[in-house]
């Protein structure tokens, strides 16, 4: 999505710090709007946009910015394009390696070009 960054102000390596005895998942790196950024097994799509500074996940048909609401994949508000699927929900799919995450815009369909890239 042409023109959207990460918040400012944000670390974009914040995540939590782990209580004693808990350790993260293995490390590995997806790309989110074109840019690589890092993420941990067992995490969700959404957990490593906002912990990397992307808390707008999509924007309405209005142009009206959506995040995380609930968190369990009900109110659909986390809709983003994850390997050029849309409307995947960022709180209910895992990251894997390599995965290429797009905040959505609206209801555009994808337009996959003739160099197997894609854009919203």
């Amino acid at each position: 999505m042409t023109g959207w960054r990460r918040s400012e102000g944000v670390n974009p390596q914040s995540r939590m710090p782990l209580p004693e005895g808990v350790s993260r998942g293995a490390q590995f790196s997806v790309v989110v709007n074109d840019e690589k950024v890092s993420a941990f097994e067992g995490e969700s799509v959404a957990t490593v946009l906002m912990a990397n500074g992307y808390p707008i996940m999509r924007t309405t048909q209005k142009g009206e910015p959506r995040g995380v609401f609930c968190g369990m994949g009900v109110c659909f508000d986390c809709l983003v394009i994850v390997d050029e699927v849309p409307n995947s929900r960022a709180c209910m799919t895992w990251a894997a390696p390599d995965m290429r995450i797009i905040q959505q815009q609206g209801l555009t369909r994808m337009r996959v070009q003739e160099d197997d890239s894609f854009d919203a």
